[in-house]
């Protein structure tokens, strides 16, 4: 890898993106290049030293322009459930006829081929069209984050139940900014071979725990209610959720339950040189904002 490699990082206006790119400029990784659709959301990352080029997977002809002289490529999977297959494809394709050395890419745990989960399906396909480049690689399989968990207490703290199809299942939760820092770090080493790693938190927890923990800085009872998966399905989309996202969310439910989630692995110690956030310290550092929504 040359002293200085190029490292571009996809979708760098978003969370998870910013601060990949807030990691590698503080730690001078590199040559940083944030890749975004529009460059006015990454101005303040230019003016802290980065370089700024237009990705956008939705259109193509862009990307060989995006991607050139580019070293380690970070491609973080995008939000488009409906069309992601499509556009993580196209950006791969790419990346290896520009000549990217080593693609890192955002997984999740158990990806699987599947006709209604665009979740699992867009990255087991994604993970097979990486492969089939000359590209060296680093599959990150994140585990589900334990930023989501404020999600569900939104409701949750207004109703006294959190509603799961998990069961007595644990869950092993990361946090993003886990993700963030192990992403950085396998972007900017010097590993040039191909690997897959599962991020994990430190240990697994089932939601009975995390609804006692919440409730306990909330001040307020909540108690985790189990229920069957397609009554966790119909409930999300009786909420407004759109199909496609109640059945992704569902379907990660159904995978904790059968243990999937509840994996135990050294990543981010092994990565970042520090181990990995529980979920009682995410809570405890989020204490403020749980009390706001009691």
């Amino acid at each position: 890898m040359p002293a200085s490699p190029v490292l571009l990082v996809t979708g760098a206006s978003g969370h998870l993106g910013r601060q990949v790119v807030e990691r590698l400029l503080d730690n001078k990784s590199g040559r940083v290049i944030a890749g975004t659709r529009d460059l006015a959301k990454v101005a303040d990352l230019v003016d802290r030293g980065a370089e700024a080029r237009v990705v956008d997977f939705d259109r193509p002809e862009t990307l060989a322009a995006a991607f050139a002289g580019v070293d380690r490529l970070l491609l973080i999977s995008t939000d488009a459930l409906a069309v992601r297959k499509r556009q993580q494809r196209a950006a791969v394709e790419a990346a290896a006829k520009a000549g990217v050395g080593h693609i890192v890419y955002t997984s999740a745990l158990n990806p699987q081929p599947s006709e209604t989960n665009p979740v699992t399906d867009s990255h087991y396909w994604t993970e097979h069209a990486i492969a089939a480049t000359a590209a060296g690689f680093t599959i990150l399989r994140n585990n589900i984050y334990a930023d989501m968990i404020l999600v569900a207490l939104a409701n949750a703290l207004k109703s006294g139940q959190m509603f799961s199809a998990t069961g007595t299942a644990g869950r092993n939760y990361v946090t993003r900014e886990d993700c963030a820092a192990v992403a950085a770090a396998a972007l900017a080493d010097a590993f040039s071979g191909r690997r897959i790693l599962e991020v994990n938190g430190p240990a697994p927890v089932t939601q009975d725990e995390v609804a006692a923990w919440a409730g306990a800085i909330a001040g307020k009872p909540v108690a985790h209610v189990p229920i069957p998966a397609e009554a966790m399905r119909q409930g999300l989309a009786a909420a407004g959720l759109p199909d496609v996202y109640a059945e992704a969310l569902t379907a990660f439910d159904v995978d904790a339950a059968r243990g999937y989630h509840a994996v135990t692995t050294p990543v981010v110690h092994d990565l970042t040189g520090r181990a990995p956030t529980s979920v009682q310290d995410f809570l405890a550092a989020n204490a403020e904002a749980i009390r706001a929504m009691a």
